[in-house]
């Protein structure tokens, strides 16, 4: 598991969430520890269990 900061789309706070880096492609929903509204996130681990890229959306975009 790494930690890793993103900014919450309807807030802009920035929180930390734990990512499995032993799953290659991950979409999930995780609530904002501020505001409590549901992040949409989207990851991609590559072959060396190292974070390409994190996607945060708010569920109706």
């Amino acid at each position: 598991m790494d930690e890793h900061n993103i900014e919450c789309p309807f807030c802009g706070e920035q929180i930390s969430i734990l990512i499995d880096c032993s799953i290659p492609e991950q979409h999930y929903v995780e609530d904002c520890q501020v505001c409590c509204s549901p992040i949409m996130i989207g990851v991609i681990v590559d072959a060396d269990s190292q974070i390409e890229s994190v996607s945060v959306w708010q569920e109706n975009e």
